[in-house]
């Protein structure tokens, strides 16, 4: 019996399956469904139009790809056939491609910046920059919002786009890389040892503000970003030994033990938390021109101390504090780049009493009194030199610490842990 003849058999269509990119933004896309951003409404198309525009005066910003990646969205805009996904797709990719690139050069903090805290980093992921961006409701008003920066950052980029400049100078550039790293809004202190001065910030607002003392050219106050979680009341000055070697020793040496409890000062057995008062006949005075660092020597609190009344820590590994100061009569001085590095307040009291919401410092003649705010507010030490005035013009006042132009100088600063810090 002859044999049937095979039933043919329908090939069977096998999916093709798709892997997983390893472009950060392409990436994002693929985890989302390739949801669009830039492409989902007229509006958003709009919005898109709109970064084409920011990217093409991006110059001003240091972005040095801006105009570019500017033909590129407007080449995207155009090449987003309606009806055809997959050009669809690809021209989104594009657009948050110039997007991410743009919003990391603004978020990349200034060569120097030491944090406390690595939390108050700025998001430079792609997939953190395009869900913010995703989850505006308002996406021509969220590219206004994050390429502002922050306030002071956009009245530097205003006043200079204003005057005609189309490009930064090395001035404004450094000024605008420091300036990129503060809030837009909540509350924190901002001190700036540019022109030395302590500026109180609510909800992103100037509510207060008061002279402060920072670093002279050779101990300058480095940039740091931190949080301020307690204030220290009646504080103990450590003496840093750099400053026990010029004038501690120098002193015993001349007046003896009567030198030390006549100035307050006591010497530690060692540098740890358990130290104990040792008798400085114990020291050998003469051997800390050698090496300052063989004893410790602390000032106790009282009308001597060069802490006064408080002190107010903050994380950075920089020994870099704020304090009250017995002298008030510096703050009068037009320059005063006067410190070892620490920050001294006009007004101390105030400056509590804004931490501590309005409550006033707590009376007590214990040293070292720890008093933990209510919350954590966040500081900023920086460095401007540049500013926009009440005409909207820009301004420039003077480099004290010669670090305009010059990144690898506020490096270096800011990464030498200097032992003469602290006060006078």
């Amino acid at each position: 019996m002859p044999k049937a003849a095979p039933v043919p058999v329908a090939p069977v269509a096998v999916a093709a399956v798709r892997v997983a990119p390893t472009d950060p933004v392409e990436l994002y896309y693929f985890q989302h469904g390739d949801a669009p951003i830039w492409l989902r409404s007229d509006a958003t198309r709009a919005a898109a139009s709109r970064l084409s525009g920011l990217l093409r005066r991006s110059s001003i910003d240091g972005f040095t790809v801006g105009a570019a990646l500017a033909a590129d969205v407007d080449a995207a805009l155009a090449s987003a056939a309606p009806g055809n996904a997959e050009a669809t797709r690809a021209s989104e990719v594009r657009i948050s491609k110039a997007w991410v690139a743009y919003m990391q050069h603004l978020r990349t903090p200034p060569e120097g910046l030491v944090y406390g805290y690595e939390l108050l980093a700025p998001h430079r992921r792609p997939d953190q920059i395009l869900l913010a961006t995703a989850a505006a409701p308002d996406l021509g008003a969220a590219l206004t919002r994050m390429s502002d920066v922050n306030p002071i950052y956009r009245s530097l980029r205003e006043a200079a786009l204003a005057a005609g400049m189309t490009t930064a100078t090395p001035e404004l550039l450094s000024n605008l890389e420091r300036a990129r790293v503060l809030p837009a809004v909540g509350r924190f202190a901002v001190v700036d040892a540019g022109d030395a001065t302590l500026t109180m910030y609510e909800d992103g607002q100037a509510v207060d503000r008061m002279k402060v003392i920072v670093g002279t050219r050779e101990t300058q106050t480095p940039m740091i970003a931190s949080i301020i979680h307690y204030v220290v009341l009646n504080p103990y000055w450590e003496v840093p030994p750099s400053l026990t070697k010029k004038i501690i020793a120098p002193g015993v040496l001349k007046g003896g033990n009567a030198y030390l409890k006549r100035n307050g000062y006591e010497v530690m057995s060692n540098w740890t938390n358990e130290a104990t008062v040792v008798p400085a006949s114990e020291v050998k005075w003469a051997a800390l021109a050698k090496d300052p660092g063989l004893v410790r020597v602390r000032q106790r609190p009282g009308p001597l101390n060069s802490l006064a009344s408080m002190k107010i820590p903050f994380p950075s590994g920089q020994d870099i504090f704020l304090h009250d100061t017995l002298d008030k009569s510096k703050f009068s001085l037009a320059d005063r780049h006067l410190s070892n590095g620490c920050v001294r307040l006009e007004d101390a009291q105030r400056f509590y009493r804004w931490l501590h919401g309005n409550t006033p410092a707590p009376s007590t003649k214990e040293a070292d009194v720890l008093v933990k705010l209510p919350e954590g507010v966040r500081i900023y030490l920086t460095y401007l030199t540049q500013e926009a005035g009440a005409d909207g013009k820009l301004a420039s006042r003077g480099d004290p610490y010669g670090w305009d132009g010059r990144p690898d100088r506020q490096l270096a600063a800011a990464t030498y842990t200097s032992p003469t810090r602290g006060a006078p």
